[in-house]
């Protein structure tokens, strides 16, 4: 597993108990977010708060907050695990997010100001310039922010935070399907746009069910690739060189950051 990058930072004076565990869950959620922990394995608690160079104590307040958000697993008496790859979670995830989308499209139709569809059209068109030579982690970037702009649209900040939620549990499987979309997202995008521009609900709720919608033998191919690209050193922020030792645990801290406890599903 990689080193933490070193822009974490020693935790100093000015730095409360607040401020600590905020730094070690955003660094910590990155982590999750893109599997660079191994699927499954146990967290050295210890390992990790000498790395973050803070106690024990903010980290697991950090922790805790990840298995809220399901981004963590958390078995009394045995510590903090890994999420494991899971093909009925990953299923859920993507029905609730088919669900999630369509309905925030609806209302979006309804919604839309003329400035905020100058400014998505604005965004397409940067993503445009984007689309050609940037790595696939900032096109799911831009992804992910474009349908977050139509949950913004609706005005529902419920809504926006079931969304966000959404999307950083399922980071990783839109990685890898992303490798394979990546000439048609645009396309879908703007005939999107389009429909709600003209208030037309129900094309617009087709566009967004046909773009957001897989079945379950994509999502199972999805998550069997996945599980190929993390063991064979591949993953989001690769490029950065922060992603290709994190599920094999070659890294030179691998063995210190994840104990070789078996997964919960497995006691």
């Amino acid at each position: 597993m990689p080193e933490i990058p070193q822009t974490t930072g020693r935790a100093t004076a000015q730095e409360g108990p607040t401020q600590l565990s905020q730094r070690a869950y955003d660094r910590l959620r990155e982590m999750a977010i893109n599997y660079r922990f191994r699927p499954g394995e146990r967290l050295n608690e210890g390992a990790l708060a000498k790395e973050l160079q803070i106690s024990r104590t903010p980290l697991r307040e950090a922790m805790h907050r990840l298995v809220s958000e399901g981004l963590l697993q958390s078995v009394g008496g045995r510590g903090f695990f890994a999420r494991p790859l899971d093909v009925k979670e990953v299923c859920d995830l993507y029905e609730a997010r088919l669900a999630l989308e369509t309905a925030i499209v609806r209302l979006a139709c309804g919604r839309a100001s003329r400035d905020w569809l100058e400014a998505m059209h604005g965004y397409l068109d940067r993503s445009v310039s984007a689309h050609e030579s940037e790595p696939l982690e900032r096109l799911l970037e831009l992804d992910e922010g474009f349908h977050e702009r139509i949950a913004e649209c609706t005005g529902n900040l419920e809504l926006l935070r079931m969304l966000r939620s959404i999307n950083a549990r399922i980071h990783f499987f839109r990685w890898v399907d992303m490798q394979g979309r990546r000439d048609n997202t645009q396309a879908e995008h703007r005939a999107l746009i389009a429909a709600i521009g003209q208030g037309d609900a129900e094309t617009a709720v087709g566009i967004a069910h046909s773009h957001v919608a897989r079945r379950q033998d994509q999502i199972i191919d999805g998550i069997r690739e996945g599980y190929a690209r993390l063991y064979m050193g591949e993953g989001p922020q690769a490029a950065n060189g922060e992603g290709p030792q994190a599920a094999s645990g070659e890294g030179p801290q691998a063995a210190s950051r994840v104990s070789n406890s078996p997964s919960p599903e497995d006691q």
